[in-house]
């Protein structure tokens, strides 16, 4: 990284690479891709090597699976849709989705299955959007009845059975009862991967092609998609879970012929897409542009402005920060952050170095994406070690915390 006038000291820009490197050279971290962007000006570490014994170099270009940092993206293509007036906030869903009509809500959320009342009034698109529909990952309801269900039925990513195609998944999540009423509490996940589906449904396309076409194609993001193309494998590292107990380096996913290598039946807006540094800038650039990427219109401002600010209301999100406190022995910290948009977390106090208002969000695989608008500022941080053990959250925090020094003006 070179010092140039954005706003970024040479001498700070050189304590984020120490500091990078330390976390390589431990050896729990094989190898990374760091992008800073301010203003006009970009920097970029590629450090380490792809595979945990040595092998290729980490490259500027090299693509990673994005986990659930998938979901600041994949949430553009509703909000086209709301942009266009195919959709409203308030619009029912049940007119696309009909397998979520007249839903039934558990009367606790650990309660038996069968133990439910009717749910106080139908879920709405921005139900969908803000994650309040009224299911999710609960990390701290593993083990109930419903958290079972869901598991079972193969309605989340990251089991050794993919997900069904979606309209197999609408069915099956259509047999479940929700664990809160519409509106009542934010949870994880489930709703960015049915805005795919509802996307699709409504556009008449697969939600893949949609995003592509309106988002990004128009971004230039040439390496982001729901799979590679067999001439790219070779840029994809594999995909590590290290053994919480002994840290051995074990891969989850393989570049050649993994879960990537094809096109996948369910394109899970919730965590599918594989990307790069520079193709993630680019859209959270974007962002900070108020929609605008260039001379061309992504989205408009107030579009935009509804995605990264605080959508919840004061009791959602006082559910929301609890939820991350109880959680923190699982995400090693990441998560809190109080407030949430459509699609990603927003600073709503500031508890760590990221001022209030910073936007973005953190994936399972080992991968941070945010943006920053009081300093025009987009952090991207990506690596493929996935949250089974604390180092991959060390090292994001790390990255933050040196990356704000750096700032200087």
């Amino acid at each position: 990284m070179e010092n140039g006038n954005g706003g970024l000291s040479g001498a700070g820009l050189r304590r984020v690479r120490d500091v990078l490197e330390r976390h390589v050279e431990s050896g729990r971290i094989p190898g990374l891709v760091a992008l800073v962007g301010r203003g006009d000006e970009t920097h970029v570490e590629a450090i380490g090597t792809m595979r945990h014994d040595g092998g290729a170099p980490m490259r500027r270009d090299t693509i990673f699976r994005m986990a659930s940092t998938s979901k600041p993206v994949s949430v553009a293509a509703a909000m086209v849709l709301l942009d266009e007036c195919r959709l409203r906030l308030d619009d029912l869903v049940e007119q696309w989705l009909p397998e979520l009509a007249d839903r039934r809500v558990l009367k606790r959320p650990d309660g038996p299955l069968e133990d439910t009342v009717p749910a106080r009034r139908p879920i709405t698109v921005r139900d969908v959007l803000t994650s309040t529909f009224g299911l999710g990952m609960d990390m701290t309801s593993l083990g109930t009845p419903i958290m079972n269900a869901v598991f079972e039925q193969g309605l989340t990513p990251d089991l050794p059975e993919p997900i069904p195609e979606p309209d197999e998944w609408m069915r099956r999540l259509g047999t479940l009862p929700l664990m809160h009423h519409p509106g009542e509490r934010w949870q994880y996940h489930i709703s960015s991967d049915l805005l795919g589906v509802l996307v699709a449904r409504v556009t008449g396309q697969p939600f893949e092609a949609f995003l592509r076409e309106r988002v990004l194609d128009p971004l230039g993001m040439k390496d982001t998609g729901f799979h590679l193309p067999a001439d790219k494998t070779d840029r994809l590292p594999p995909l590590y879970a290290p053994d919480p107990r002994t840290g051995e380096f074990l891969v989850w996913d393989e570049a050649e012929g993994g879960r990537h290598s094809r096109p996948p039946a369910f394109q899970g807006g919730g965590g599918g897409l594989v990307s790069t540094a520079d193709d993630y800038h680019a859209y959270f650039r974007m962002l900070l542009n108020q929609g605008m990427h260039g001379g061309e219109r992504i989205l408009s401002r107030p579009a935009v402005q509804l995605m990264t600010t605080n959508r919840l209301t004061p009791e959602q999100q006082a559910l929301r920060s609890a939820m991350a406190a109880d959680n923190v022995h699982v995400s090693f910290g990441q998560g809190q952050h109080g407030g949430w948009g459509f699609g990603m977390a927003v600073r709503a106090y500031r508890g760590d170095y990221a001022p209030v208002g910073q936007f973005g969000w953190d994936g399972g695989a080992g991968t941070s994406t945010y943006a920053d608008p009081d300093n025009q500022l987009v952090g991207i941080l990506l690596t493929q070690v996935g949250m089974s053990v604390p180092d991959p959250a060390r090292l994001i925090h790390d990255f933050w915390t040196t990356l704000y020094q750096a700032v200087d003006d």
